[in-house]
């Protein structure tokens, strides 16, 4: 006789089937995030205000190109990776500020990332109508997913929406930057609007790993489908 036609079958816990999924810890995820918000996004700031509050715009101008390459040459000497997303900001930075430096204007450095985000606002809208959801590919970026997890309705479903959400937010983000660039000094424009989008994306992000939360609870609660032999 089979053996394992009598063996009794153990039963299988809730989220043992193949679309089940963990989450890393939030601690964990923020350990790894918020050092590279701090460099990407607060030091720049700072070190911009510092150095045109006291050597003008072409000094703030020089110092933002150097943090990037500093950040980049520091990178190379510790042996650590740098990678392409820092190298293309690095020509990004380079290309403004010599603009801004040709035309003698603060508004011009500010004025192409500005425009940027709401081009990045208008690419999360599209990707939901083409069923192609752009938050799915940054949240598999950062944490890598099961393809038969992704393919599940309610997992489609979350980040269709999750992905108008961050359009909202980006559209947001870039027509209250582009009001405050031309309405408010720089160094207004700077701290405030920084501080604003950060809680924005703040919010934006609570809300996306409660929902993401909520999701893995329905789906890893779902019983395990049983093969038909």
């Amino acid at each position: 006789m089979d053996r394992a036609a009598t063996t009794p079958t153990q039963p299988r816990p809730p989220g043992a089937g193949h679309h089940a999924f963990e989450l890393p810890r939030l601690t964990a995820m923020l350990r790894h995030a918020l050092p590279r918000f701090v460099e990407g996004v607060i030091a720049p700031v700072a070190v911009f205000y510092a150095a045109f509050a006291l050597l003008g715009l072409n000094g703030a101008l020089i110092a933002a190109v150097a943090w990037v390459y500093g950040g980049i040459g520091w990178r190379y000497a510790r042996g650590h990776g740098v990678p392409a997303m820092l190298l293309l900001a690095a020509v990004g930075v380079t290309v403004r500020a010599v603009l801004a430096a040709v035309t003698h204007s603060a508004v011009v450095y500010f004025l192409q990332p500005t425009l940027g985000t709401l081009m990045v606002a208008v690419t999360f809208l599209a990707s939901v109508p083409l069923g192609r959801p752009l938050a799915q590919k940054v949240a598999t970026d950062m944490v890598p997913m099961p393809e038969a997890f992704l393919r599940h309705d309610r997992v489609r479903r979350f980040f269709l929406r999750i992905s108008l959400l961050w359009s909202l937010v980006f559209f947001v983000n870039a027509v209250l930057s582009l009001w405050m660039l031309f309405n408010e000094s720089i160094g207004v424009y700077l701290w405030v609007r920084t501080g604003l989008v950060a809680a924005l994306g703040a919010a934006a992000v609570g809300v996306s790993v409660w929902g993401f939360r909520r999701c893995l609870h329905h789906v890893n609660g779902e019983p395990a489908a049983v093969p038909v032999r």
